[in-house]
């Protein structure tokens, strides 16, 4: 049979569905430098588009950015520093995908290692694994001159011991307090001071907080270069105060990360479980396969996490949720669950972006439901 001459032999070939991938294609234009990660990425973003102007790869450029976070004490929701599990433990989680190669390596549940995605790199460019976990990752790590260390600062394990002290029982007690006090108060804080003297109000104040809502944090960084070239990374520790080993969603390739250079990539940060529910990120690129730009591509994973609840807002209050996406020609936005973190919170859900003028800045993210 005769071909149409404007059907191309791929169509012929993989029939109908390769139409909207061909529709995408023709309306790009010239593909251009630019990076986007999660609020905490403005540091990484510019980082990012600082190797790539040098020449660097955009694997090599997303790692170098989020390696900022992941060396930051004051971050603690992404490597050194980061608030641990239950048992006062750091575990880190890590994943990346290198869009010219089509490769992609991650670690799950890394303790001791400051830059999870540095090993995470390690996995997809020397091993044929996609993913190592636990004292697996840590001795391949150390192979390759990784340094163990501990990774609990004062900060965090001050948060770590508040959280502790707040678990009580039905008569108010618990075993991680002196009980010299009578009844037992929720909020005793001169033990702590004695504890960490260094600690200011605003700190045990922010102790408090996280015992009290666990954040979820994490960073992701995806890069394009004027090549056409992409790459992804996704690194985090995790749900605060976690069962030991838990992993979300971050060193899940296809969950937390996602990309194909042929379309784009997609990245979380937030409530990994639900993510992991929709497969979040590889939703969102094959969106954009079949035609949707980032935003609606985003959306629509959004409206299926709300579907997992039946659209009830109530239940959902708890769950924080942010997806980051970049296309191949540049277009790109951030997308919320909500349009802020919290009630309480006074600033719209954002994400930074950095292009070719290096001038990294946050943006307003869109978002699913408003927070009254």
């Amino acid at each position: 049979m005769a071909l149409l001459p404007h059907v191309s032999r791929r169509a012929a070939v993989f029939g109908a569905a390769a139409f909207p991938l061909i529709r995408i294609v023709k309306g790009q234009s010239r593909p251009k430098n630019i990076a986007v990660a999660s609020a905490n990425g403005v540091r990484a973003c510019a980082k990012a588009i600082e190797v790539i102007k040098s020449g660097g790869d955009t694997l090599d450029a997303v790692i170098a950015g989020v390696n900022i976070q992941e060396l930051d004490p004051n971050d603690t929701s992404v490597g050194y520093g980061g608030l641990p599990n239950e048992d006062g433990v750091v575990e880190l989680d890590a994943s990346c995908i290198h869009g010219p190669s089509r490769r992609g390596g991650a670690v799950g549940a890394l303790q001791g290692i400051k830059t999870p995605s540095k090993v995470a790199q390690l996995v997809l460019s020397e091993t044929d694994h996609m993913m190592l976990v636990g004292e697996g990752a840590l001795r391949f790590a150390k192979h390759y001159g990784f340094q163990e260390e501990d990774l609990l600062t004062e900060r965090s394990r001050m948060a770590w011991l508040t959280w502790k002290r707040e678990m009580r029982d039905h008569n108010g007690h618990t075993n991680w307090e002196s009980g010299v006090d009578a009844p037992p108060a929720p909020k005793k804080t001169a033990e702590l001071r004695k504890l960490f003297p260094h600690m200011d109000d605003e700190l045990i104040a922010w102790a408090h907080e996280v015992a009290a809502r666990p954040p979820t944090g994490t960073i992701n960084c995806i890069a394009l270069n004027e090549k056409g070239e992409m790459s992804a990374t996704t690194t985090t520790s995790g749900l605060a105060w976690k069962i030991a080993g838990r992993v979300g969603d971050s060193p899940i390739i296809g969950g937390g990360l996602w990309l194909d250079q042929d379309v784009g990539g997609a990245g979380s940060t937030g409530r990994g479980e639900e993510n992991l529910r929709i497969a979040g990120a590889h939703t969102i690129v094959e969106n954009m396969r079949h035609g949707m730009s980032p935003k609606e591509a985003a959306l629509d994973a959004l409206r299926r996490v709300a579907r997992n609840f039946n659209n009830d807002e109530r239940r959902m209050q708890a769950v924080d949720l942010n997806f980051y996406v970049l296309r191949k020609d540049g277009e790109y936005c951030g997308a919320s669950l909500w349009n802020k973190r919290s009630v309480t919170a006074t600033t719209a859900a954002s994400f930074s972006v950095c292009q070719n003028d290096g001038r990294s800045h946050l943006e307003n993210s869109v978002y699913l439901l408003e927070r009254r």
